[in-house]
């Protein structure tokens, strides 16, 4: 797979990274314009800074929507830690509401491998760390030893992660990456044992996505944009799923979908269940 090379350096005071989103600064910021003009657009700031989102993974919410809604944070906090740890930052100081106050050292080299943007502007990559012995601003040919070497796919080896796939991943990345999860699960490797996202978690109000249930991601901010409407039922969370049309294709069948209500069980009126598991499921970008 062939993405461009983009060298840089992270940096983390004064941000709130967690552990799929983290701040990135390019040696030249001219090259975020080589990702071309017929893709999404990177956003970034006058010295080029710019908010990467971690390609292929999704770590439990640290603050999602205007109400700032988490997950289970002993999981939360332990895939940030570990991405900042990989990187190379230590001594990592926090405020209250989350920000980096401090960090040993201000920023460290790494690199980002990208195709570009997410709707919201933000790099998508597979994120590197200290030198890369090639030419930044050219494309490369990711294969899977590269792929091995990224934070990408260690914080899936690590458990820390949970697998969400989209359809500009190529099939030999997507591979080694399910391969990873599913060794991860089987070893009982970081939040695995405690994931809820197949077997059904219970969901009787907002504190039981916030304290308790570890399940994907995607599924917890359906839920919680559902739990909004003030409809204390689980009955209408099936339609409401329906009607936000995530796309997607179970690979293990081929099978087309537009929503998640195509996987979505609700049992006992209280308990959600997704029917495939996350490394099955490759979404259309948005």
């Amino acid at each position: 797979m062939t993405m461009l090379l983009i060298k840089g350096s992270f940096q983390v005071k004064g941000t709130q990274p967690d552990g799929d989103t983290i701040h990135f600064t390019p040696d030249d910021p001219g090259e975020w314009d080589l990702l071309g003009s017929g893709g999404r657009a990177v956003k970034h700031n006058v010295l080029g800074r710019a908010t990467l989102r971690l390609d292929a993974i999704d770590a439990l919410e640290t603050h999602y929507g205007p109400n700032r809604v988490h997950q289970p944070l002993r999981f939360a906090h332990a895939a940030r830690d570990e991405l900042l740890a990989w990187l190379g930052f230590t001594d990592v100081q926090r405020g209250p509401d989350e920000t980096v106050t401090a960090a040993t050292p201000e920023t460290v080299p790494g690199f980002a491998l990208t195709s570009g943007a997410d709707v919201h502007g933000r790099c998508v990559a597979l994120v590197g760390r200290g030198a890369f012995q090639r030419v930044s601003g050219v494309d490369v040919d990711v294969d899977v030893d590269m792929l091995r070497e990224t934070a990408n796919h260690h914080l899936l080896t690590a458990g820390l992660v949970y697998p969400t796939f989209y359809r500009g991943l190529f099939p030999s990345l997507r591979t080694e990456l399910t391969a990873a999860t599913q060794q991860a699960r089987a070893s009982g490797q970081g939040l695995w044992p405690s994931d809820a996202t197949t077997t059904g978690a219970k969901i009787t109000a907002l504190s039981s996505l916030t304290d308790d249930a570890v399940i994907l991601p995607k599924l917890f901010r359906r839920l919680v944009d559902y739990l909004r409407l003030d409809n204390p039922s689980l009955a209408c969370f099936p339609a409401f799923l329906a009607g936000v049309q995530d796309h997607f294709t179970i690979m293990s069948t081929g099978k087309r979908c537009a929503g998640l209500h195509s996987i979505v069980e609700i049992t006992n009126g209280q308990t959600v269940q997704m029917t495939r598991p996350p490394e099955d499921l490759v979404f259309n970008e948005a």
